[in-house]
């Protein structure tokens, strides 16, 4: 593959990730349900899903 098609496969991989973790947040948003993450200082957190959407624009 070359530079040019690799950046486009990155990119296509990252817009789908983006995409199902936009669709996980808005479904467990919508039934009140937290996700698990990690903080700053790699401890495992619980974090209600409408947070991390209010949060981030590209979630909304």
């Amino acid at each position: 593959m070359s530079n040019k098609e690799l950046e486009a496969y990155f990119k296509t991989l990252e817009e789908g990730f983006t995409t199902s973790e936009k669709k996980l947040l808005q479904e467990r948003a919508a039934h009140n349900a937290s996700v698990i993450n990690c903080d700053e200082e790699e401890n495992i957190v619980s974090v209600p899903a409408k947070d991390i959407i209010a949060a981030h624009s590209q979630y909304q």
